[in-house]
């Protein structure tokens, strides 16, 4: 996903680089191989615990898209937690490859049988967003490459169209950054700093 260097995976050639966990729920403590050669910046399990505490009242039958997903953590966390649905926008092949298969190893994914929990899109998710709008979703996770300093310009974008009534949008980026000018009818809910990253939960009134 990111790309500060104090925090960048390395890329091996032929080696998955780590693994981040999922920390409670249906599947706690179950494993996501970070794929080989993907540049991928995991949201700490620290901010993730912040994270998730803020949405438990809300948080099951939410519908969720994660963007930015990489190892897909954020969503996975979310469907282990109770969320009905997620929504996976990748667009590095390997991490998008890795995320399908840990969807289909968890449950989370139907093999024509039943309703699957998640569906992963292999796209640029700036120009994914950007295009028509097939749904909304109840929450949002918006983690892009913090070097970009792209978030107040995807913040308008997932506006346009993405969210439902009362919708939640989770925003991560550097310690060193400020948080974007919030579109109108987005209200900041909570905010707070751990390590290196900044991060955010706001709500649309």
């Amino acid at each position: 996903m990111q790309k500060r260097p104090s925090r960048k995976t390395v890329k091996l050639p032929g080696k998955a680089p780590g693994s981040v966990r999922i920390i409670a729920g249906e599947w706690r403590g179950r494993r996501l191989d970070i794929a080989a050669g993907a540049d991928i910046r995991p949201t700490p399990d620290r901010v993730r615990e912040t994270l998730f505490n803020w949405l438990a009242p809300v948080l099951p039958g939410m519908h969720c898209l994660d963007l930015y997903a990489g190892t897909g953590v954020l969503g996975l966390e979310a469907l282990s937690r109770g969320a009905a649905e997620s929504w996976f926008v990748e667009q590095d092949v390997e991490a998008a490859k890795a995320l399908e298969a840990a969807l289909i190893r968890f449950g989370g994914q139907s093999h024509g049988q039943g309703q699957a929990k998640g569906r992963v899109l292999r796209a640029d998710a700036r120009r994914w967003l950007a295009g028509s709008v097939p749904r909304s979703f109840d929450l949002v996770f918006l983690d892009p490459p913090y070097a970009g300093d792209e978030l107040g310009n995807l913040c308008k974008l997932v506006a346009r169209g993405w969210l439902a009534p009362h919708a939640w949008v989770y925003l991560e980026t550097s310690r060193k950054n400020t948080l974007p000018e919030l579109p109108e009818g987005w209200h900041l809910h909570r905010e707070r700093e751990a390590g290196e990253v900044r991060f955010a939960l706001a709500r649309l009134a």
